[in-house]
């Protein structure tokens, strides 16, 4: 999944150690709703961004939140531009290999194909997906011809306008545009990828990680979570 915040001030500044700064920035992409979003007063929104917010207010951190695009999320990241990413990011050996994950905060979600035609062929057609994703990933060793795109909406974009034959991404964030578009139309059969959402953090920063991860270990015992599953992903499994 995907597949561009929030601040602690209990502890003293240092360079970079996130867990040591006084704010600890949060990024998330802000254009893959329901997971993240900018909304009609222009702030981040979504299930990513709620989450967030509850995991620093259960960690005692204040909360600044920051805009990235997805492309760059992970490498900017790691040079220290933010310290932690919650962008509908699936936990993945791959990614693991450069940063750190905490326990999730939503189990493996299935991706889904969505085309303008019923009997496209998903398993040797032109699919699109956006860069860097674990839908890519598996596109590119499906067998089909994969495009590329920056951006979630471009994907979709691709599909409407002939450009791929369909468009593989999260189910959650295809649901609306098949809901809206009598032309679109859900093909193929669901996927599910990756180990589920965690927040991504620096692998130096160990002691920032286990604060977040204490903190969803919190909210998945008191059901806070649930609620906010419940909230934007009401198709969702519970913890």
């Amino acid at each position: 999944m995907k597949p561009a915040i929030v601040a602690a001030t209990i502890l003293t500044v240092a360079a970079g150690a996130a867990s040591a700064q006084s704010v600890i920035r949060l990024a998330t992409e802000g254009a893959y709703p329901p997971y993240n979003l900018i909304d009609d007063s222009g702030k981040v929104a979504g299930y990513d961004v709620d989450v967030g917010d509850a995991v620093c207010a259960h960690a005692h951190l204040t909360c600044e939140w920051v805009t990235n695009d997805w492309d760059s999320i992970i490498p900017n990241l790691v040079s220290g531009n933010y310290d932690a990413i919650l962008a509908g990011m699936s936990m993945t050996e791959e990614r693991e290999k450069v940063i750190d994950f905490t326990q999730n905060y939503l189990k493996p979600e299935p991706s889904s194909y969505v085309a303008a035609s019923s009997d496209v062929d998903v398993k040797h057609g032109v699919i699109a997906a956006q860069t860097g994703t674990i839908q890519a990933a598996f596109v590119q060793e499906s067998g089909a011809t994969l495009v590329e795109f920056a951006t979630p909406e471009e994907t979709v974009a691709a599909v409407r306008n002939g450009e791929a034959d369909a468009v593989l991404a999260d189910k959650s964030y295809l649901v609306d545009y098949v809901n809206e578009d009598p032309d679109l139309a859900f093909v193929g059969e669901d996927v599910f990828l990756g180990n589920g959402l965690g927040i991504g953090v620096r692998q130096s920063d160990t002691d920032l990680r286990d604060k977040l991860d204490a903190a969803l270990a919190e909210m998945k015992k008191d059901g806070s979570l649930n609620a906010l599953i419940d909230k934007w992903m009401p198709n969702s499994e519970h913890f």
